[in-house]
């Protein structure tokens, strides 16, 4: 399946000072561009997925970080606005008066086709939390999910700072029918996701950035009336969710439980071990290793049991290949690197005596002895 790319790049181009419009024409790299950095009393810079380019000799003056203002939507809480109808994001740097000294113009792009690497999960009906370092795509397959769910169910999309149905009042086409729910103030939005629930039957709900505790909480909340919820977190894997003590409800939760002899004989652990607290929030965790290659745990649960009991349950694994087709095998659990097997004492080796001209194996069964000792 081919992807399709929508990026309104001339909009975004069109509310820059025109020297830095020019310079970026010049350089005509639109489909790799990433974001344009404006910083007060330093040169222009446009990023790109392999680097960037410096686009000006010529230093950053106020009145050019105020020509960029002047053209964009308002800030808000968060200190992000945007261009209506489309999906770019201007995020400005502030001095400590208020006064704006920098600015990121990120470019938005609707990618058409970008969940067919997961369209099975999405359609079965499973709570998806969606994984990634920035930049990797979590948003963008986010808005395709709302897309393809809403031509058969009623999809609400909370869109805390306008970055899944752009700014403005009227959603991007790219979120097909879904309806969307503006957050006045980013810590209002657990509010928001409450009150879609409650007021408009919705079906599913995709948020953005679930990042409190009581996100968390209005997410397991929604989870709990039977709604689908689709979402993003901070976060590269599972494991770093699980040690983030905001977010690790959305996963079920760690507590301390302490074992009674018998059962910590029988694990062969310790009296005091961690174990998950609640079912997770989510069914489903898929974590975006890049653009064409995702790791998906289906079954949650197992693999918060399985890490915090101290062995490693392999993601599947799925890749797009350049001819469209989806690739999936199961990742190999993560072998110790060299350090860690240069450190790790060598095994015993079994002592052998002879015996009557046979070889037989010297067994010693120690009574009273420190286990550490022994070893």
């Amino acid at each position: 399946m081919s992807l399709e790319i929508t990026d309104d790049i001339e909009a975004l181009v069109a509310v820059l000072p025109p020297e830095i419009a020019e310079a970026l024409r010049k350089v005509n790299r639109f489909d790799e561009l990433l974001e344009v950095v404006l910083d007060l009393g330093r040169p222009c810079y446009a990023r790109y997925a392999n680097g960037e380019v410096q686009l000006t000799e010529q230093e950053i003056r106020q009145d050019q970080l105020d020509y960029v203002v002047s053209r964009i939507g308002d800030f808000g809480d968060d200190n992000r606005a945007g261009i209506e109808r489309t999906l770019h994001r201007i995020s400005a740097i502030r001095n400590r008066r208020g006064r704006i000294i920098g600015l990121t113009c990120r470019v938005g792009r609707a990618v058409y086709g970008t969940i067919d690497i997961i369209q099975d999960i999405v359609e079965s009906g499973k709570s998806i939390l969606l994984l990634g370092r920035p930049g990797v795509g979590k948003t963008t397959m986010l808005r395709e999910v709302a897309r393809v769910l809403a031509e058969t169910k009623r999809v609400i999309i909370v869109d805390t700072s306008n970055e899944i149905g752009g700014d403005g009042d009227i959603p991007h086409p790219a979120v097909g029918k879904a309806r969307r729910m503006q957050v006045a103030t980013p810590s209002l939005q657990h509010a928001v996701m409450i009150e879609a629930v409650e007021n408009h039957m919705p079906e599913v709900i995709i948020i953005d950035e679930i990042g409190t505790e009581l996100e968390a909480a209005a997410a397991r909340t929604i989870a709990e009336r039977g709604v689908q919820l689709v979402g993003t977190a901070h976060g590269n894997t599972l494991d770093n969710l699980m040690m983030n003590p905001t977010l690790c409800d959305l996963v079920g939760g760690i507590q301390t439980v302490t074992l009674s002899d018998e059962e910590a004989r029988r694990r062969g652990t310790q009296k005091s071990v961690l174990e998950r607290k609640a079912p997770p929030t989510f069914d489903v965790v898929v974590e975006i290793q890049d653009w064409d290659r995702v790791a998906i745990r289906e079954d949650v649960a197992a693999a918060v049991d399985a890490i915090l009991r101290g062995y490693i349950l392999p993601p599947e694994i799925r890749v797009r290949r350049p001819s469209g087709e989806i690739e999936k095998f199961t990742e190999a659990p993560r072998a110790a690197s060299a350090v860690e097997e240069e450190a790790l004492p060598a095994a015993p080796q079994p002592v052998h005596v002879v015996q009557g001209g046979r070889l037989t194996t010297l067994r010693v069964y120690p009574y009273g002895l420190n286990q550490n000792r022994i070893r």
